[in-house]
């Protein structure tokens, strides 16, 4: 059975992973991730596609997700949304992945934007960090 850290493993599946620290850089284990996104027609309402996900960090602080990469919908740049919960966060921490960084109505008012842009590998995989104070922090958006 597909673990929820896999929202997709047929073809094209792609690799999310990244590494999730605090203001001094030192990875957090135990944090929770969870994504959603559409799937690679841009739709949120396939039926063969859940597009929901969650995984947990390790000792080091890494997480990973198999998914799909999403479509473009709506005037949006192709991307997935995270939350983020940790047993010291006094909220959750919303943010959103892009691909690539062009034109897209979040992307063009976050500072920072660059932080939000996964840092590509190959076609099938990326890494997108998430730092959750301090120099580097990673934009976090209210609802």
């Amino acid at each position: 059975a597909q673990g929820a850290n896999v929202l997709w493993s047929g073809p094209g599946a792609i690799e999310i992973a990244g590494t999730v620290t605090e203001l001094d850089g030192i990875p957090l284990d135990n944090v929770v991730i969870e994504i959603w996104q559409a799937d690679s027609q841009g739709r949120y309402d396939n039926p063969d596609f859940f597009g929901w996900g969650r995984a947990a960090t390790d000792k080091n602080g890494k997480y990973s997700f198999r998914t799909v990469k999403p479509g473009g919908f709506g005037g949006r740049a192709p991307h997935i949304n995270f939350l983020v919960l940790y047993s010291g966060l006094m909220r959750q921490l919303q943010t959103t992945m892009f691909f690539e960084n062009g034109p897209d109505p979040v992307l063009d008012v976050v500072k920072h934007r660059e932080r939000l842009i996964a840092k590509k590998f190959s076609s099938q995989s990326f890494s997108f960090d998430l730092r959750l104070r301090g120099e580097g922090e990673t934009p976090f958006f209210d609802d």
